[in-house]
């Protein structure tokens, strides 16, 4: 086991590698200058040249590609262009939200999801097998924004209810997160037979969509905290996006690889924990 959890440890660094170097070349081929946008449109093109070669924007791309690892290799993400303040500092006082937010959709998803999979497969061909056949591809066709929007607007108004963008309310935050036969003929209650049985037989599949879902639940946090006006990476991602603030970005998306990367590890762990037959290796 912990040789195990050693390699897939050492697999981040390739893995860290490989995003920045992705995202370093797809920020090159975004249009906008950082420091026009900065100036601002009164600014004159000696002043902008000024900035970009304060700012380093004017070194050949290796140059800065080489620097950017050389920060990292000792734990600085570099400086914010536009907020002038450490990267990491800045997702360090962000990232809590986000990750309230993707745990409370997830937590929800799952328990609303295997309580209906189990019943729909108790009643199979009934009524509540379709009903919650209807409402899973309800769920899964209806888009993020779309959702939003309507759920904000339909309880902005309601008393009780706290601002969407306030933490630390357990309701806004789950808004937006909004078998064995043998077993039988050993005489076992049915509840017994479904809980320790059949749901642990089909724990592993749930698991790895929750692996998957946790990844595209911070993906989609983009959106959904526009909406809501969440003070979270999605939001964060946007601004920076916007103001052209390239190491801000690089360090929101090394932040998110990073992320989903160790949520696959521990998901594989808990193939191990949940099947004593799967070996890791």
């Amino acid at each position: 086991m912990v040789a195990y959890v050693t390699r897939r440890l050492l697999l981040l660094i390739p893995m860290a590698i490989g995003m920045v170097v992705v995202t370093f070349g797809l920020l090159l081929l975004v249009p906008g200058d950082p420091a026009a946008v900065l100036l601002g449109p009164e600014a004159s093109p000696e002043m902008i040249q000024n900035l970009r070669q304060s700012l380093g924007l004017d070194d050949p791309w290796y140059v800065r590609l080489g620097g950017y690892f050389w920060q990292l290799l000792h734990g600085d993400m570099g400086r914010s262009i536009f907020q002038s303040a450490p990267v990491s500092e800045i997702i360090a006082g962000r990232i809590g939200a986000t990750i309230e937010l993707a745990v409370v959709a997830l937590l929800l998803s799952t328990l609303i999801g295997v309580t209906l999979g189990v019943v729909a497969a108790i009643r199979q061909g009934s009524i509540v097998d379709t009903v919650s056949m209807l409402l899973a591809q309800l769920g899964v066709s209806m888009p993020v924004y779309w959702l939003g929007v309507l759920l904000a607007g339909a309880l902005a108004g309601t008393p009780g209810w706290p601002p969407p963008s306030r933490r630390g309310a357990p309701r806004p935050a789950a808004l937006r997160a909004a078998a064995s036969r043998t077993a039988y003929a050993k005489g076992l209650r049915r509840n017994r037979v479904v809980v320790r049985h059949a749901l642990r037989n089909a724990l592993l599949p749930v698991l790895s969509v929750i692996g998957l879902r946790f990844g595209a639940l911070l993906g989609g946090a983009v959106l959904v905290e526009m909406i809501f006006a969440w003070p979270g990476l999605g939001q964060l991602t946007f601004s920076a996006v916007s103001q052209r603030d390239l190491p801000l970005i690089q360090g929101i998306v090394l932040t998110f690889a990073l992320i989903f990367a160790l949520v696959n590890l521990v998901v594989d762990l808990l193939y191990a924990a949940v099947d004593p037959r799967i070996r890791l290796g």
